[in-house]
């Protein structure tokens, strides 16, 4: 029986400090296979190695989100950049750029974003790919440093079908989560329905970005069946061939078995 495979999702978050084992258990009955947990900040990284290392259907992805990117040393990239050997690890991620809370400086973020890029290609792993309200940045910097070289996943995607499009091209996925179940996510049900099924993958970003009917509240894994029927729906197609073809991508992704 196929599962559903999380590709993105941040359980050290003290948002789970309290029930983070009664959610795992719940896994298997909602379906849910295997995750990804995404590290964000400095403090993260191991945090996130040591939930990948306590769960076995736990990976996870390394990396420094741009609005945390500011306190980033060469140093600091290098421990980081040891650490990605380690056999949970999947993807460098997640990085990229934020101009919406627009801070560290641009200048700071693009600098971070192109040194994590390398660091990713050094270590033959996908990208993990934050990027809201950057679209033109982001596109310049990933030709710039060939990013269809390395590959990788567009996550939480908020932008125009047209520009999912040329992410594709690049041989990227498309994370598709909660978002997609809300009345007003034009855009984002176009781009589900407007890309082939083998670039999507699914996610929830947890805690965040639940999907309705748990919008504004603490999001997680077990939510990721809205997600699949939102996007059968839209595809107009069974969600058995959505949690199949989406498990299949995320293995693709994240180049596990």
């Amino acid at each position: 029986m196929n599962m559903i495979f999380e590709t993105h999702a941040h359980y050290n978050d003290e948002a789970f400090q309290n029930d983070r084992d009664e959610i795992f258990a719940q896994f298997p009955g909602k379906r849910i296979g295997r995750a990804v947990n995404i590290a964000s900040d400095l403090e993260s990284i191991d945090e996130c190695i040591a939930l990948a290392d306590r769960y076995p259907f736990m990976y996870c992805a390394l990396g420094i989100h741009p609005s945390d990117s500011a306190p980033l040393t060469d140093e600091l990239l290098a421990g980081i950049r040891e650490k990605l050997k380690h056999p949970r690890v999947v993807a460098v991620g997640e990085i990229g750029l934020d101009y919406y809370w627009d801070t560290p400086d641009r200048s700071i973020q693009k600098h971070w974003f192109e040194e994590q890029l390398e660091m990713a290609r050094e270590a033959d792993l996908p990208l993990v790919i934050h990027s809201r309200e950057a679209a033109q940045d982001t596109m310049q910097i990933m030709q710039k440093h060939r990013a269809q070289e390395i590959g990788g996943v567009i996550h939480c995607y908020s932008y125009s079908l047209e520009l999912a499009r040329e992410f594709v091209k690049m041989g990227f996925f498309i994370g598709i989560g909660g978002v997609v179940t809300f009345k007003n996510a034009r855009k984002l049900k176009e781009v589900a329905a407007g890309i082939p099924i083998e670039h999507i993958v699914l996610e929830t970003d947890s805690p965040y970005l639940a999907p309705v009917p748990f919008r504004g509240k603490r999001n997680s894994s077990l939510y990721l069946p809205y997600i699949a029927e939102a996007v059968a729906q839209i595809k107009g197609i069974e969600t058995e061939e959505v949690i199949a073809r989406t498990e299949e991508n995320a293995e693709r992704l994240y180049r596990i078995g």
